[in-house]
């Protein structure tokens, strides 16, 4: 059921909708840079003792270095689908 006070406390919490780029970007450069630091920790130094600590301490780095690209290329990211998907 779907009440209403709780929709409008949960439309209260919510960021204003100017924020999506930030938050997509928030969001995909997280996920993406765990999971290639998890491959790419994995393959280097292999899944012995210590290793999720290295992926953490790779992730502390890579994550901000993600978000900064994913909002660095997102225009360019928008031309090429515009220009690859129909209308």
């Amino acid at each position: 059921m779907n009440h209403p006070t709780l929709s409008k406390i949960t439309a209260a919490r919510g960021l204003p909708k100017r924020f999506t780029p930030a938050v997509f970007a928030f969001y995909m450069a997280g996920i993406m840079a765990m999971l290639m630091c998890l491959v790419i920790v994995g393959v280097n130094t292999g899944l012995g003792p210590g290793y999720l600590s290295r992926v953490l301490g790779t992730y502390a780095l890579a994550f901000p270095v993600a978000f900064c690209c994913v909002m660095l290329v997102r225009p360019l990211v928008l031309r090429l689908v515009a220009a690859t998907v129909a209308d």
